[in-house]
This record gives C-alpha cells, sequence and structure tokens, in this order.
C-alpha cells in the first residue's frame, strides 16, 4: 500500500521538528506542501522532489499530495505547527477516501500554542481554548460566540490568525468581547516568528493588546483572571501550594 505521511514541521527551525517527523520527511520521494512551508525544510532534504501550491489552494494540494501516493511514491504533506491543528490533516483524510490503496499517516508536530507558550513562559498551566481569528471557513459570529464562552469561563485563550491586510481590526474586536467579561489588566502575551530569524514576545496588558498591532505570524495570549508576570515572563499559576 502507498503511504501519504502528514507532517507536522513545528515552528519551522529543524531543531523544533520530531525525530518521527524528520524520519517521515527523509523516507519520503515526494514532499508535498505550501509554498512558505516547503521553504523551511528544502535545506535540510535536498534531495526530494517538490510540489508547491500557493496559500488558499488547499484542495488541489491534497489531490496532487494523493496522486502522487498513489502513483507509488511515498509523499509527505508538510504542515506548520501540528497538521491536526488548524492544518491538513482532517482534509487529508476527507479526500483519502477516493484513494483506497494509499495509506495516511499523520506525524504529530509542535503547534504554536505550545512553542508561543514555551517562549513566553508559562501561560498554559491551567485550562485553555484555541480560536482562531480567521473567518475563512468560520463566520465571525460564530468566532465571536466562542470567544465570549471561553472569557465568561475563564479560559486562558491563545488566538491564531490574529490580523491580516484584509483583517487588520480582527484583535481589536477579539479584545472587546473578552474585555465584556475580563479585567483591561488581564496579562497577555504575543510571540512572533516563532522558531524562526526574528523571533520576539511582547507582555502586555489586555488593554495594551487592544490597539496593538499583529501579523499572521504572531500568535496571542490573553491570560485568565490568576495569570501573572514573574522575572519579565508570562505565568498562569497552576495552584500548587508552595508556602
Amino acid at each position: 500500500m502507498s503511504k501519504l505521511f502528514v507532517v507536522g514541521i513545528g515552528p519551522g527551525k529543524f531543531e523544533g521538528m520530531t525525530h518521527e517527523a524528520a524520519r517521515a520527511l527523509n523516507e519520503s520521494d515526494v514532499i508535498v506542501g505550501y509554498t512558505v512551508y516547503v521553504d523551511l525544510v528544502k535545506d535540510r532534504f535536498p534531495d526530494k522532489q517538490y510540489l508547491t501550491t500557493p496559500m488558499r489552494r488547499e484542495v488541489e494540494r491534497v489531490e496532487l499530495a494523493l496522486q502522487e501516493a498513489a502513483a507509488g511514491k511515498t509523499v509527505a504533506m508538510v504542515c506548520s505547527g501540528d497538521p491536526g491543528v488548524y492544518g491538513m490533516s482532517g482534509l487529508i483524510e476527507e479526500l483519502a477516501e477516493r484513494y483506497p490503496g494509499v495509506e495516511v499517516r499523520t506525524v504529530p508536530g509542535v503547534s504554536a500554542v505550545l512553542s508561543g507558550a514555551a517562549i513566553l513562559g508559562a501561560p498554559l498551566m491551567h485550562d485553555f481554548a484555541v480560536v482562531s481569528l480567521s473567518d475563512l471557513m468560520t463566520p465571525w459570529p460564530t468566532i465571536e460566540k466562542r470567544l465570549r464562552a471561553a472569557a465568561g469561563a475563564d479560559f486562558v485563550i491563545c488566538l491564531y490568525n490574529p490580523a491580516s491586510h484584509r483583517r487588520k481590526d480582527y484583535l481589536q474586536r477579539a479584545c472587546d468581547v473578552v474585555l465584556e467579561s475580563a479585567s483591561p489588566e488581564t496579562v497577555c502575551g504575543v510571540a512572533q516568528n516563532i522558531g524562526r530569524e526574528g523571533e520576539n514576545i511582547r507582555i502586555l496588558t489586555l488593554k495594551e493588546l487592544r490597539d496593538t498591532q499583529v501579523d499572521m505570524f504572531s500568535t496571542v495570549f490573553i491570560g485568565n483572571s490568576q495569570t501573572k508576570v514573574i522575572n519579565g515572563k508570562m505565568v498562569t499559576p497552576r495552584g500548587y501550594d508552595h508556602d
């Protein structure tokens, strides 16, 4: 049976990739992916055949990978972070029904919610929710409903896709929803270019976050009512008794 790996490459640098992910790419004849993600692995795996498509061509990209696998090649579809977190795993599983001779194997990677939390400190030590602000697949009223529910339940909230050229005010709108339940002084963090050149973090209040410019390479963390700044790090206490 032909094999299609769906590989999470983590935040971008080779050191952030799991051994299993590197092994899957080594075993593959063809590596398929969004152009930006393929460029992150080309230098490490120069002898592979590469097939790319631009953004918003996900169905075409998956069909391309499945067709190559059906032709008898071992194929890897690369995704940043984890392929099961806003990645390609779901679409591949849906379309793979048309290719019964192809075995699909998902190889997990470190998602931005985890790698971003690591460089900010320890913001996810208690319950948290992850919400994408992209309304390409999800209507804004649904996003707003989810944000309101998470904020009302005092979850730490991680925001993916917080802004784009078309959605410049979406982070501001999201902060306004959270501010219905949360204090303006709530500790927040922004992790940008995680694991890549230009990596940086900012720790700020929810009130300050509302007026902060971010981009699609940023992951935003909104703390809960217990989140604090300790030695310059964003920390949500788990609640251990250590006095």
